[in-house]
């Protein structure tokens, strides 16, 4: 019974669903959709669902049946008029039928209306039982859902889109497939096959749809019909919100660029207030010193008045001429009387021509002489100007002109000796005479000081170039009085200028002087005429020929900086230090760099921040080492104390390292592989980042002081620059903000992981900078930064992100550093190769961390390569992680306790690695420790019975020749090498022969001997076997040491006894040895012997078959076929004429070179010249 209810009730379900579907086809007019669902719901057998369409399909009102008679039998070519004609007729029909339905809705709505108001005339029905109650109610329900539905408005097209989706997956499922292609084409305008994901998109989302409407109440769908409304609306407000916040920021941005206007505006009102207050202080000081001076001219004209009237009652005195003298000095109180500035005294017309001359000298002689009186001399010399700036033209000028009275008893012969004097006899009066002579003899003393300057100025400019270089400094305080106090600005310039010019190239000491004079002249003279006189100068002698001038403007206008005005310092002064950070001269630059370090604290805002901050990095950048030094020592920290910008200069730094490094070409263009990712490295950009790195180690602890200052205090008995793990367990929390202490960790480091990722492996010396830095980050961070925080970004970074503790990041932080793990095997590979070194180096290098470096190296070496999970697929890369710690000379303990347990080590991958290793370290250690470990590790493997580790240690026993001359260390070499050969294989024949020849350009000469005496002993003895590949291979190891040994100086001995005869073996087994080898045994053979095996020569060409031009060409005229005179042994040869011997041996020489054909080689013959044979 069960199962036949379920049944039944899944029957329900379909039908219910099946009816939704034709609803739904039939309300959006889908007809040819419907038509086709009916016909497949007929073939199903499920005529009662198919009802309704039936019933549609057949109705008459929708579907005549004349029409359907008609279209049923028309042809399939039928008339279109007949056509068009019926299509008019039909719109009729529907005409009709629409204002039919319109009358009937009408007629509807008022039987509604009517029995509304029916129900409401009569209350007391309504709570009378209805025989069609529950069908009401029923009804109602459906027509208020009807309602509902109706105010949601017209179907939008994502809604349309869904339900048409809905219905096409429906039809599918139902099998109805031909409905669903009719109904794909009844909407052309929207793709079915494609359903966006939305909340909609649902799988058989009818069915879905169907449970939900019957699931949901009418007050759950009107709530839900108001959140759509509502979300709608507040989308619409958050639009127009943005729009409004848009237009906001706009009119912000205008407000504040507005607002910076006018604050500019203010700031130059405020200077221009400064300025105008301090000219009325100059004013007020100056009208002051002129009242006082004027006090003065009214004190002496009393004095002289007084005098006149005690002369009045002399008999001596005519009253015509007492009379006139009167007159001019009451006209010149009358003029002293006003408040201008410029009092004058007509001269008298008695003046001489001699005193016109210097019309500011003013003198008056008072004799008094009746009976026992003494006469008394007063004169009054008056200045041409009141201290105004010191010059006449702009200085008040005040002229008293000589007053002469005379007496007719004693004032005869003054009056025609000098008629510039006034006789005047009085009784003695001592006290007004004395007053009288007071001013007049100041103002004498100051009128010859006047003249002293002019004199001197004038003869300065001649004296100069006739006084010795050396003692001109002598005449610095005569040139500096005169500039100060020189009343005219032209020979004030010229006397400048002989300043700056007083020697024409003058070293350290004597611009030292100059400089010091100059000084002393800014604070004497005001900031006034310190721009307007000194700076000029300074800015005229930029561009000089003599780079001494230019350093002397260089190394002044920043000392010059504290005597002008604020606003001169960051414009003009700025401006002089610009143009000389682009001299061509380094200590120019070197100056500028300096000066401009001590301008900065003067500036008197940060406007010219940007600028600064250019030169700063262009400095830092310079091509002189000297110049980068200054910048690094004294600009960087000047600039970062003034302009307070630490993290500006930070971004800029790293942008400027990464890019440095990444606009340098790849090594290879073939994508995919590891040296696409590394960069060719040019000579300026090396420079460039080591500089900029050496910089970022300057910042270092301003870095680390921000980071401490910006610390949340946790401990307050804990050092201040310590940070504990405490405070770094509360980092871990997330709870506090400390972005100055992270951004080391989450922006420096992983951007130096990202420089070394793009260096090759040859970069030792930018690689070295970046260890240092990292250590200086350790020693300064702490021991506790350290292992909990650089420890895990370097483990994750080199691929070990097992071994990384994350427990003190923050989980925002944790991403950004697993970020850092190599995600493709080239990605690991470089990691390797570029960041292990700086793991083991910069950070398991730090003095606090041996221990924890010994026990990685243990791990990485011995314990991963035993596991083969690590070091066996990277042996290479990690052995030149280790050779690069190996520079570190304080590593090398560490190193060589490893390698000892290595080589003591019962497996065979472990020993061979550890010969690889010793090859790859020996570069780096010197005799002792070669003696102390590199040759008896060597020693051991050598005797290992396995072939594949005695090889190894041949090689690297190789590698200690090659790099190490000391005697002890080569007996060693070849006592080894001899047990090698004892044994007689030849494997190991050829690995010693291969090994040997490899040092020859960079070894001894006992080193050179021994090998060929073993290559002669070797190739006497004829070779066993008839493997042809073996001989091959043994012949073209003889070859390639012979021609490297060639390429050396060899006594002549040597050449005799060992050399050619060796060649002469070699030469026997003719299909042995390679061709190319063959034709240059030839030619050295030739050359060594001096021609007397050009037999064999020719019979070697003529069995390869050489043109004879190559012969030629390695002949006697070739350029290879000059005979070294010096090493011919057959004595009774002519010797060649003396002059030639020195070219043909040259040319010999170069021969050997150019056949050898190694690059190395080349650059060890170039050292082994510099050492004594």
């Amino acid at each position: 019974m069960s199962t036949e209810a379920a049944g039944v009730a899944a029957e329900e379900r379909w039908a219910s669903l099946c009816n939704c579907v034709v609803n739904f086809l039939l309300e959006e007019k889908y007809h040819l959709t419907a038509l086709e669902l009916l016909q497949e719901l007929q073939e199903d057998g499920r005529h009662a669902q198919a009802l309704r369409l039936r019933s549609f399909f057949s109705d008459p009102a929708f579907f005549p049946p004349d029409l359907v008679a008609r279209a049923s039998s028309a042809p399939p070519g039928a008339d279109p008029q007949s056509l068009l004609e019926e299509k008019i007729a039909a719109e009729e029909k529907l005409a009709l039928a629409e204002y039919d339905l319109r009358l009937a809705k009408e007629d509807l709505s008022c039987l509604k209306l009517e029995l509304q108001m029916q129900q409401q005339s009569s209350p007391d029905d309504t709570n009378g039982p209805l025989p069609d109650a529950s069908t009401n109610e029923g009804f109602n329900q459906h027509d208020k859902r009807d309602v509902k539905i109706s105010v949601l408005g017209p179907v939008k097209d994502n809604e349309r889109k869904d339900l048409n989706c809905a219905v096409k997956e429906y039809l599918l499922l139902a099998g109805y497939r031909l409905a669903a292609m009719t109904f794909i084409e009844e909407v052309p305008d929207q793709d079915l096959d494609v359903w966006t994901n939305s909340s909609a998109c649902v799988p058989d989302a009818l069915r879905r749809y169907y449970y939900q409407y019957l699931s949901s109440t009418t007050e759950a769908a009107e709530e839900k019909i108001s959140i759509l409304r509502e979300n709608e609306a507040l989308t619409k407000d958050s639009e127009r919100l943005c729009a409004e916040k848009d237009s906001l920021m706009k009119s912000r941005e205008l407000a504040n660029n507005q607002v910076a206007s006018l604050r500019k505006s203010l700031e130059a009102a405020h200077v221009d207030i400064k300025e105008k207050e301090k000219m009325v202080q100059d004013l007020k000081q100056t009208l002051d010193a002129h009242r006082k001076e004027l006090n003065d001219c009214r004190a002496e004209i009393t004095a002289l008045k007084m005098h006149i009237e005690g002369t009045q009652s002399s008999k001596q005195m005519s009253v015509g001429d007492t009379d006139g003298l009167t007159s001019q000095i009451n006209e010149h109180e009358n003029f002293k009387g006003t408040e201008s500035v410029t009092t004058t005294l007509v001269p008298a017309e008695s003046l001489t021509k001699d005193t016109q001359k210097d019309h500011k000298n003013i003198e008056s002689t008072i004799e008094v002489s009746p009976g026992s009186e003494a006469p008394v001399s007063c004169s009054t010399a008056w200045r041409g100007g009141y201290g105004i700036s010191g010059e006449d033209k702009s200085g008040t000028h005040t002229s008293l002109e000589d007053i002469s009275v005379n007496g007719t008893a004693h004032g005869a012969g003054n009056s025609q000796g000098n008629s510039g004097s006034m006789s005047v006899y009085v009784l003695e009066d001592k006290v007004h005479t004395e007053k009288l002579e007071s001013p007049s003899t100041q103002k004498s003393s100051d009128k010859m000081a006047l003249e002293t300057i002019k004199i001197v100025s004038d003869a300065l400019p001649k004296i100069v170039p006739y006084v010795l270089i050396n003692h001109r400094e002598e005449l610095l305080p005569l040139i500096i009085c005169a500039i100060e106090r020189h009343p005219d600005s032209d020979v004030r310039d010229s006397l400048t200028h002989t300043l700056f010019n007083l020697i024409k190239r003058p070293d350290g000491q004597q611009r030292r002087i100059i400089m010091d004079a100059c000084l002393e002249l800014a604070k004497s003279v005001g900031e006034m005429r310190t721009e307007t006189e000194l700076l000029p100068q300074c800015w005229e002698q930029i561009n000089h020929q003599y780079e001494e001038r230019r350093l002397l403007v260089a190394q002044s206008c920043g000392e010059l900086a504290v005597y002008v005005r604020p606003e001169i310092r960051d414009s003009l002064i700025l401006s002089i230090v610009q143009q000389l950070v682009e001299d061509s001269a380094t200590v120019v630059r070197e100056a500028a760099t300096h000066n401009l370090a001590l301008l900065l604290p003067l500036f008197p805002n940060m406007d010219k921040y940007y600028k600064v901050e250019e030169l700063l990095f262009q400095l830092a950048c310079d091509p002189s080492g000297v110049v980068v030094d200054v910048a690094l020592r004294e600009l960087v920290p000047a600039v970062v104390r003034w302009g307070g910008k630490l993290d500006q200069i930070l971004i800029v730094l790293l942008s400027h390292i990464l890019v440095s490094a990444q606009r340098c070409p790849p090594i290879s263009g073939v994508e995919g592989t590891i040296d696409s990712h590394l960069r060719v490295l040019g000579e300026h950009e090396r420079w460039n980042i080591e500089v900029l790195l050496r910089m970022l180690t300057e910042l270092l602890p301003f870095i680390h002081q921000k980071a401490l200052e910006t610390c949340p205090s946790l401990d307050p008995y804990m050092p201040e620059n310590y940070l504990s793990e405490s405070r770094l367990k509360l980092y871990a929390t997330g709870d506090t903000e400390w972005s100055a202490f992270e951004w080391m960790h989450t922006e420096c480091l992983p951007d130096l992981i990202k420089l070394a990722c793009l260096l090759p492996a040859k970069e030792d010396s930018l690689r070295t900078v970046i260890t240092k830095y990292l250590l200086a980050v350790s020693g300064r961070y702490g021991k506790d930064y350290l292992e909990h925080i650089m420890l895990p970004v370097f483990l994750v970074a080199a691929g070990d992100i097992d071994s990384g503790d994350f427990t003190y990041f923050p989980l925002s932080i944790q991403s950004k550093v697993r970020g850092l793990r190599p995600k493709t095997s080239v990605a690991e590979k470089i990691a390797i190769i570029c960041v292990l070194p700086l793991l083991l180096s910069g950070i398991l290098g730090s003095p606090s961390s041996r221990q924890q470096l010994e026990e990685y190296l243990r791990k990485l070496l011995i314990q991963n390569t035993k596991d083969g999970s690590f070091s066996m697929h990277h042996s290479a890369e990690i052995i030149d992680a280790i050779r690069f710690l190996c520079i570190f000379e304080e590593h090398h303990g560490v190193i060589f306790n490893i390698l000892w347990e290595m080589v003591v080590s019962s497996d065979t991958n472990l020993k061979t690695s550890a010969a690889a290793l010793l090859k790859a370290l020996v570069p780096y250690v010197g005799v002792r420790v070669a003696s102390t470990h590199v040759l008896p590790a060597l020693i051991t493997l050598g005797s290992d019975q396995n072939s594949a580790v005695k090889y190894a240690s041949i090689d690297a026993l190789g590698a200690v020749a090659q790099h190490l001359k000391n005697d002890m260390v080569v007996d060693k070499i070849h006592i080894q090498m001899d047990a090698f050969l004892e044994d007689g294989s030849h494997e190991a024949t050829i690995s010693v022969i291969r090994a040997l020849a490899v040092a020859v350009p960079h070894s001894t000469d006992r080193l050179r001997e021994y090998l060929l005496t073993k290559i002669f002993k070797l190739t006497s003895v004829p070779p066993n076997g008839n493997d042809i590949e073996w001989r091959r291979e043994r012949a073209n190891v003889f070859c390639e040491a012979l021609r490297a040994l060639d390429a050396t100086d060899l006594p002549a001995t040597s050449v005799r006894d060992l050399l050619l005869p060796s060649i002469q073996n070699l030469l026997k087994d003719l299909d042995a040895p390679d061709p190319a080898h063959k034709e240059a045994l030839e030619v050295i053979a030739r050359e060594r012997s001096g021609g007397t095996l050009e037999s064999i020569g020719k019979a070697m060409g003529a069995h390869l078959g050489i043109a004879t031009s190559v012969s030629s060409f390695f002949g006697e005229s070739g350029l290879l076929g000059k005979k070294e005179g010096g090493e011919q042994h057959d004595s009774a040869a002519p010797a060649p004429p003396q002059p030639s011997l020195q070219s043909q041996q040259e040319n010999t020489r170069f021969g050997r070179i150019m056949r050898v054909g190694f690059g190395d080689m080349l650059r060890g013959k170039a050292k082994g010249n510099d050492e004594p044979s």
